[in-house]
């Protein structure tokens, strides 16, 4: 029996990379090709696998992208929750905190302007499917966390609901986010009427956030 468990933790832990190596291929795939141009020989070629190897774990590529997108969502839902707690918020000013994770978003859509885009092409695709349904809930389980995070114990927000606030002001900066960085990355739409670059971008969003709170901004 002992030598069945040995047996057995090598062949398990070689699945699991092989799943994970498969899934950061898919993830690539789509950054670089969009949701149309993600094809299961493509994906099969990035991971250094054949198209039979990956049939045999998904039943097609959507199969394949809802794993995808569902496990990039529940990392960044844990990521969040462990690198700021209420307690780590709690020491720092909140015209900070907004500045710092404000910054880390737009320098997140940035970097990651491809793979965010098809993620919501691919999920526009699946509408009211229970796909859907469950990407959705990530996605607001994650902006409720990050909103009770931003308000506790907050004296200086002077706006009368400040979670509901905090909640629609972070959906505020993403759909503002998502239309210049996503739907219009080479700002020529808006040029002239919007921030002249990712640093102005920056500066009216966090004033935007801190302003819609009622939050004041010493030496502003």
């Amino acid at each position: 029996m002992a030598r069945r468990q040995k047996t057995l933790e090598p062949q398990q832990a070689r699945s699991r990379e092989s799943l994970r190596k498969l899934q950061k291929a898919a993830a690539e795939v789509l950054g670089q090709h969009g949701v149309e141009g993600t094809t299961i020989p493509r994906i099969a070629q990035h991971a250094g696998l054949t198209p039979g190897a990956i049939y045999r774990r998904f039943r097609d590529k959507d199969e394949l992208l809802e794993t995808v997108v569902l496990g990039i969502l529940e990392r960044q839902d844990k990521r969040l929750r462990e690198s700021l707690t209420a307690e780590m918020a709690a020491r720092i000013p909140l015209p900070v905190l907004a500045e710092q994770f404000i910054n880390g978003m737009v320098v997140s859509y940035r970097a990651n302007t491809g793979l965010l885009r098809g993620l919501r092409q691919f999920a526009r695709s699946r509408e009211n499917t229970p796909f859907w349904k469950k990407a959705a809930k990530l996605e607001a389980r994650t902006i409720e966390y990050l909103a009770d995070t931003l308000v506790k114990n907050r004296s200086e927000i002077t706006h009368p609901d400040p979670r509901t606030a905090a909640a629609l002001g972070l959906m505020m900066v993403v759909s503002t986010l998502i239309e210049l960085v996503l739907n219009c990355p080479d700002g020529k739409v808006w040029k002239g009427i919007m921030p002249k670059d990712d640093q102005a971008l920056k500066r009216e969003l966090v004033r935007s956030f801190l302003s819609y709170l009622g939050v004041a901004r010493t030496g502003a």
